[in-house]
């Protein structure tokens, strides 16, 4: 099963850090009565002065597609941005600050994870199935969380599928509160039908069947300064994640440009600018308000460089000031972003840095000033000292960038001389720059046969002159780095709890839980712990060691677990099994928890059917629910299309989106199972470049294995003898890194039934 990671939530303004944090009732009790009595007011900002200084409240705050040259701090013109500009004169500005990806799907994955694209789990923007968080990838937001910290992010997460209890939702990264769009696609919409709260969708009846009555910024604006106001007395880590500027530039009111002669789409563009400017403004002043400005840290940027879509020109707006290039380009201007930190008494005012400052230096840089261990497989290294006016911060040896991009806009593929859809590397290493694009879509294609491109931007900081052919040393020295940046599947360290349960669960039966709590950080802990929770009237039983004194750095506590259900569990139910994992390290107590859950199988079936008519024990699928009788993968079950290979349509089975596993209960009772598996008709229509591998297992033994399935290739008969077989396990996986519909279908998916 998928690891779903929570971290546990406390008061730091009872703890002081020194103590760990509350359990999930305390907390409800605790903001309750900080309600009652009024926590937006001067009893917070009181305990706020009282909690430790070492701990400041973070705030990270990422617009869409706002260009370099965007705000006035930067040389913007024609557009307002006094907020931001001021905040630049009274903090610290950077001016070789850059986003990790021209694009921004895998920009937000680095951004969260301290990965570069070499490294990160989202390379490229979706494409068919959207991208997600691996079990292996820690965010700041978990980083943080274990140290007491309050957690939000509110506003586009980006990440899918489109699901409330999934791995890769905010709830299980670290953010204990969420307000927004979980889907890439979705946060496109500004007067949406509805946005996420948690694990649930809120309809918002004023944008019903069209309407235009609630502009979604604004709700989340609402949403973050109530945040802000809750956890005042505690330290707290918003991300905060508009989607302005990003098109359509859909704004209720243009402003102060409705008298401009531009386009209604620039001047849209403009007032989103504007409208991002006061949102930041009303921020800083309700942290003003509350007393807590010079004890929090606010960090303004952009996910990549500015956009021309929508009919919105950057030209008209010198959106990309000196720089050359546009969102998607690896020129300067696609990459290289504004980034200003501010926090009154604690930064000085007026200072620049010209540090290369990449985004992935986001979570060393929180985890450092929040007093929280890091782990050290990122990327990304803390500029922390910078804040506080040192300019001891360690320095990146390059920064790299991968695109993998199909997404093509006029002016970006004029930059890249018509190559936007190509491959492309850059890396930049002191004051040279390379970029790289490749003839086809093949990262592993020989150097040879790159185009390779040289720049130094000392002397020439809008890549005009390409000098790869003077300086053939430096270009060659660059594009290893490249290679030497790129790993295929990028192995991370354990980092907090990981939970895997061998369920599911037989009322009566004992099964197996496994966890282990890694110290992925640079220094040793000291009185490691892993405790499970379980439902009422579960029996727990650790079968080995539960603690470990010291936790070496690198080195992992692994404990197991038999549980026993009572006789009584209700079948087809699905339990929470919590491990939380504890620790002291040097900069004080850390708490980390894992929540699996695990079904009561249901009934066995006592004749023959089709897997379609049975309820599973469980089902994961990479995009969208699994489908029953439908066939596209995306949509709730049933109202799919019909599924079809080679024409021939199927009344029975199940559709899914690589990776995918579903999980039915035989209880031994059954003879055969027969199946067709492999890339539908409708797939194979939507694209020719669908690849998976489909398996069946049982009790964890595999009985068959497909190869490689293509649309083209048809599909693959399955006739197996599952005599015995309790646990039925049907398996689609990835065949050819390309997730691009790679939807699945198991046609006739029936049992036999001795």
């Amino acid at each position: 099963m998928s690891t779903r990671r929570h971290f546990l939530a406390g008061s730091a303004a009872t703890l002081g850090l020194a103590a760990l944090p509350a359990a999930p009732e305390a907390q409800a009790a605790d903001q309750a009565a900080r309600a009652a009595q009024g926590t937006q007011g001067t009893q917070a900002a009181q305990a706020a002065t009282s909690a430790a200084a070492a701990a400041p409240n973070l705030v990270v705050i990422l617009a869409d597609d706002l260009g370099y040259g965007d705000l006035g701090a930067y040389g913007q013109k024609l557009i307002t941005t006094p907020r931001i500009d001021q905040l630049a004169a009274e903090g610290l500005r950077f001016t070789d600050a850059y986003s990790t990806a021209a694009v921004c799907a895998p920009s937000r994955c680095s951004l969260l994870t301290g990965l570069h694209t070499g490294h990160s789990a989202v390379r490229a923007n979706p494409n068919g199935a959207p991208g997600a968080l691996k079990a292996g990838d820690t965010t700041f937001a978990e980083v943080l969380r274990a140290r007491g910290y309050r957690t939000a992010v509110i506003g586009k997460w980006g990440f899918g599928p489109e699901e409330g209890d999934q791995p890769s939702h905010p709830n299980s990264r670290g953010f204990e509160e969420f307000h927004g769009y979980i889907d890439h696609g979705h946060a496109h919409e500004y007067y949406p039908q509805y946005l996420w709260h948690n694990g649930a969708k809120e309809t918002i009846a004023a944008n019903a069947n069209g309407a235009k009555g609630a502009y979604a910024p604004q709700l989340l604006e609402q949403r973050a300064l109530d945040f802000i106001g809750a956890h005042a007395a505690e330290p707290f880590l918003l991300f905060l994640t508009p989607t302005v500027p990003h098109a359509p530039s859909d704004i209720p009111d243009v402003g102060a440009y409705a008298s401009r002669t531009w386009t209604q789409q620039n001047k849209g563009h403009a007032a989103q600018i504007s409208y991002f400017d006061t949102l930041v403004g009303k921020v800083t002043d309700r942290l003003r308000a509350l007393g807590i400005a010079e004890n929090t840290v606010v960090l303004v940027t952009s996910d990549n460089g500015p956009h021309e879509e929508g009919g919105v020109n950057p030209d008209l707006f010198d959106a990309n000031g000196p720089l050359r290039g546009y969102k998607r380009n690896l020129y300067e201007g696609g990459i290289r972003v504004p980034l200003i930190a501010w926090s009154p008494g604690r930064i000085g005012a007026g200072a620049t840095s010209d540090r290369p400052t990449s985004l992935t230096d986001v979570l060393p840089t929180l985890a450092e000033l929040g007093g929280a261990p890091a782990p050290t497989d990122i990327d990304g290294l803390s500029a922390a000292p910078l804040l506080a006016g040192s300019p001891a911060a360690a320095r990146h040896n390059h920064l790299y960038w991968y695109r993998d991009e199909l997404g093509v806009t006029s002016r970006a593929n004029t930059e890249d001389g018509g190559r936007a859809t190509r491959l492309a590397e850059a890396v930049r290493k002191d004051n040279w720059k390379a970029v790289r694009f490749a003839p086809v879509r093949d990262h592993a294609l020989p150097d040879a046969q790159w185009q390779v491109e040289l720049y130094d931007l000392a002397s020439d900081l809008g890549e005009q002159h390409d000098v790869a052919a003077a300086n053939p040393s430096v270009a060659a020295a660059l594009v290893a780095l490249m290679r030497s940046s790129w790993a295929d599947t990028y192995i991370r360290k354990p980092y907090g709890v990981r939970a895997q349960v061998q369920g599911p669960a037989v009322p009566g039966e004992a099964f197996t839980v496994t966890a282990t709590l890694g110290n992925g950080s640079a220094k040793p802990w000291t009185r490691a712990l892993l405790a499970l929770r379980a439902p009422a009237g579960w029996q727990v039983r650790a079968t080995t060691a539960t603690g470990q004194d010291p936790l070496a750095a690198g080195a992992t506590l692994t404990t197991t677990w038999k549980v026993t259900p009572p006789a009584t569990a209700a079948a087809g139910t699905q339990w929470p099994l919590t491990v939380d994992g504890t620790a002291e390290s040097a900069t004080g107590p850390l708490r980390y928890s894992a929540t699996e859950r695990v079904s009561t199988v249901p009934a066995a079936p006592v004749a023959d059917a089709y897997l379609s008519d049975l309820v599973w024990v469980s089902a994961t699928n990479g995009w969208g629910p699994v489908e029953r009788d439908r066939s596209n993968g995306r949509n709730a079950a049933g109202d799919g299309t019909p599924i079809s290979f080679g024409g021939v349509t199927y009344a029975k089975g199940l559709g899914v989106h690589a990776p995918s596993e579903v999980v039915y209960h035989l209880g031994g009772t059954a003879d055969r199972f027969t199946a067709l598996v492999g890339i539908d008709d409708f797939s194979k229509n939507q694209s020719a470049t669908g690849a998976t591998k489909a398996s069946v297992r049982g009790d964890g033994k595999v009985l068959f294995t497909s190869g490689k399935l293509t649309g083209a290739g048809g599909p693959v008969r399955v006739d197996l003898d599952v005599r015995g077989v309790k646990l039925l396990h049907l398996v689609v996986e990835d065949a050819n890194a390309n997730t691009a519909f790679d939807h699945t279908s198991w046609a006739l998916a029936r049992v036999t039934v001795v």
